[in-house]
């Protein structure tokens, strides 16, 4: 239960329309992306400047108060759903772009900033931020570096932590940390930023971020390839990284039955081909370079790939439009999964080498748990996460599928934890998987990883539940 005096000091710090406490209110900020679970916050308070989220960090460290930062509540993990008498810190109004540095490739924003927003205003500075993913147009760019969010770009440019030059943020004691401003090279300690960026809110409130830019797209050329099996896939992905270096900047996988999921049910989506291939590899050249070379390049790639037999069938983008469509079929195999029913979801990484053996590996273990269900995992090739999502068998009661979550996480990630993977690539851990980790993570790096918590907020109050049970 929240302490009396709380909501009064938090009125007085963000003042009354940004305390909110009643249900209705609340609602917005309770519910999570995927259902699973469901905030209990006391209240939510939208702080506008870092001086105001500093002070309600310090009010809730005076009364023990849990706090959870929630940004665009995209999170698929169950991060942002705050326990029973927390209070949530919403980022929404903390929003400005402070700076953008076309020569220094930076721009500084605060964390409240919508990814989609922060991209427009890179390409009005002539730039590129990369970071790229299907909920950009909510998702906030604090939450974004929180949780280390990866997208379909991570082959070329790296995960969120890898675009981030320096974070502001505020300690669950109400101190400010201010990184913002340091030198590409500085050698002098510890990286606080890299720490805060990926660690789901657990060590404090992200306020702000320069973020690194780069040179903008000025031609892409985008194909579907068609690919027999999954060593093929691979086998493709390693001539195109051999053929386009450094202007190859996305390849995602896609299973066959993912593909008739989505055009049976997403309005527009269509099959580009005529043959029922059993897998698809969609491939990305982008430069900088506005020279046209790009559509040669890539169509000297598939002429080798059809003759070795990598791929048997491809369609290229001519368009614009074309391209969009591509990509439309990849980004909307998570929707198309809802109407088939109850879907246990897996993001994990595997090597990228041994993603076909993990896709026979996963599967087989998933069909002897539950037989009859259908796997459709689909994702980034190019860095080896697949999203190893698994529909409920045709028939079976939805809840008597879901029942068999726990079990179905076990056997697929000790298949990942045996090949030295992952078992949140990007997603996160959030209050989904804290047992899991506890099972698969190396003790030592547990053993770390707890003695920084509790040195940075010995009193457990961010984000309680999320990464340690």
């Amino acid at each position: 239960m929240m302490n009396d005096t709380l909501p009064d000091r938090l009125r007085a710090i963000v003042g009354d329309p940004h305390c909110l406490t009643t249900a209705d209110a609340l609602a917005p900020y309770q519910e999570e992306q995927r259902g699973r679970f469901r905030g209990r916050a006391a209240a939510v308070v939208r702080p506008a400047t870092t001086d105001e989220a500093a002070a309600v960090l310090r009010a809730c460290a005076d009364t023990w108060t849990p706090v959870v930062p929630q940004g665009g509540n995209t999170g698929l993990v169950g991060g942002a759903a705050a326990p029973e008498g927390a209070v949530v810190v919403a980022t929404e109004r903390l929003n400005r772009l402070r700076r953008v540095d076309p020569a220094g490739d930076t721009l500084t924003v605060e964390a409240g900033a919508v990814l989609a927003d922060v991209q427009r205003a890179a390409a009005d500075a002539d730039r590129l931020f990369p970071l790229s993913l299907a909920a950009e147009g909510s998702a906030r760019i604090g939450g974004n570096l929180a949780a280390n969010a990866g997208g379909v770009h991570v082959l070329r440019y790296g995960m969120a932590r890898d675009l981030v030059r320096g974070v502001e943020a505020v300690l669950p004691d109400g101190s400010v940390y201010s990184g913002l401003d340091r030198p590409v090279k500085d050698n002098t300690g510890y990286a606080l930023d890299q720490l805060l960026v990926g660690s789901e809110g657990t060590l404090g409130l992200i306020t702000a971020a320069t973020l690194r830019l780069v040179p903008p797209h000025r031609q892409t050329a985008t194909a579907l390839a068609a690919v027999p099996d999954a060593e093929s896939a691979l086998a493709l992905l390693n001539r195109a990284r051999g053929e386009a270096g450094d202007v190859l900047a996305a390849c995602e996988l896609l299973p066959r039955r993912g593909l008739d999921f989505v055009t049976r049910h997403i309005p527009g989506a269509r099959d580009p081909f005529d043959g029922a291939y059993p897998w698809f590899v969609l491939l990305e050249l982008a430069s900088p370079r506005a020279d046209g070379t790009l559509p040669d390049l890539l169509a000297t790639l598939l002429g080798a790939a059809f003759e070795s037999g990598e791929a048997v069938d491809g369609v290229v983008a001519s368009s614009e439009a074309q391209r969009h469509a591509l990509w439309h079929l990849r980004e909307s195999l998570p929707g198309a999964q809802k109407p088939e029913g109850g879907s246990i979801k897996h993001d994990v990484s595997v090597p990228v080498a041994a993603v076909p053996d993990f896709l026979a590996r996963a599967t087989a273990a998933a069909e002897a748990e539950v037989p009859g269900v259908r796997p459709v995992p689909f994702g980034h090739l190019g860095d080896g996460n697949i999203h190893f999502n698994l529909t409920q068998p045709e028939g079976l009661d939805r809840d008597a599928f879901l029942a068999h979550w726990d079990a179905m996480n076990r056997v697929v990630h000790d298949v990942v934890a045996a090949m030295g993977g992952s078992i949140a690539a990007e997603h996160g851990i959030g209050r989904l998987k804290p047992a899991e980790l506890a099972r698969v993570r190396d003790p030592v790096a547990l053993d770390a990883m707890r003695r920084v918590k509790n040195a940075l907020d010995p009193d457990g109050i961010m984000n309680p539940g999320v990464l340690f049970p």
